[in-house]
């Protein structure tokens, strides 16, 4: 009897949950459509400026024979690997020097105070040095996606690495378990969802610095579509790809909620 009432709780609480899920996204539906209307009816009606701002139909329009002739499907290909190699490479480069700055409290100290001073300094400032010292091309470009993301990620990450309840490690060390052990068991699953959420937050920070170095040095990709418009005053143009820019973002952001989901479901 006490195992079907379980099931029957755990049952209601799934269905409150997805029915929680539909109301939020019919919100979030709403908002776009409205922005999208708004934004329609101001430029038709000249509430705001269409030569800056364009209109809804007319960047559909561009946008549609910008695929059917193949014109923008380069940019776009080169864009996005540029911001998913330099996403993954400085999530893994910052979660590894993460690990590092935990299994040594010496190094931490002496590493603590220039990491908040590289954080606080702005990251799309040291482009021009990053492109200068790497060269101009696709390796500066992902090189400043991927520093971006690693110097956050480092931050977030140890500091959820340090922030775990000492009283894990003491049971764990009082069971004769070794550093290493102590990381796997305790420390890593504690920190998980802050590994992830920074994760979600890295995207559009490599977003940025990929997109700042197609300003500077590109030739290709949706950066340089941005540049191009400004300089022959085609606003349509700039405000496609930046259409196309919130689109990829976000699918990339729904992939690491799906790669979340994954992980609290195997980690459980």
């Amino acid at each position: 009897m006490k195992l079907e009432s379980d099931h029957q709780l755990h049952n209601n609480y799934k269905n409150q949950q997805n029915h929680e899920g539909k109301i939020i996204f019919l919100w979030q539906l709403m908002i776009l459509v409205s922005f999208i209307a708004l934004w329609e009816i101001s430029s038709k009606m000249y509430w705001v400026n269409p030569l800056l701002f364009s209109s809804p139909s007319e960047i559909s329009s561009m946008l549609l024979k910008m695929f059917s002739d193949g014109s923008i499907t380069t940019h776009i290909q080169v864009t996005l690997l540029e911001t998913v190699l330099g996403f993954l490479i400085g999530t893994i480069a910052g979660n590894i020097f993460a690990v590092i700055l935990w299994s040594s409290l010496r190094l931490s100290r002496i590493l603590d105070p220039y990491l908040v001073i590289l954080n606080a300094m702005p990251k799309v400032a040291l482009a021009p040095i990053i492109i200068m010292a790497i060269g101009p091309g696709y390796v500066s470009i992902i090189a400043m996606g991927a520093i971006i993301s690693a110097i956050i990620t480092t931050l977030v990450v140890y500091t959820a690495f340090r922030d775990v309840d000492s009283n894990y490690e003491k049971v764990l060390k009082s069971f004769g378990a070794n550093r290493r052990q102590i990381f796997r068991e305790a420390v890593f699953p504690a920190a998980l969802p802050s590994v992830i959420s920074i994760m979600k937050v890295t995207i559009g920070l490599s977003w940025v610095g990929v997109i700042v170095g197609e300003f500077l040095t590109s030739k290709e990709g949706l950066g340089y579509l941005i540049i191009h418009g400004f300089k022959v005053f085609d606003f349509p143009l700039v405000i496609s790809s930046l259409v196309m820019i919130a689109i990829c973002a976000a699918i990339m952001y729904k992939i690491v909620e799906y790669v979340e989901k994954w992980l609290f479901k195997i980690s459980n």
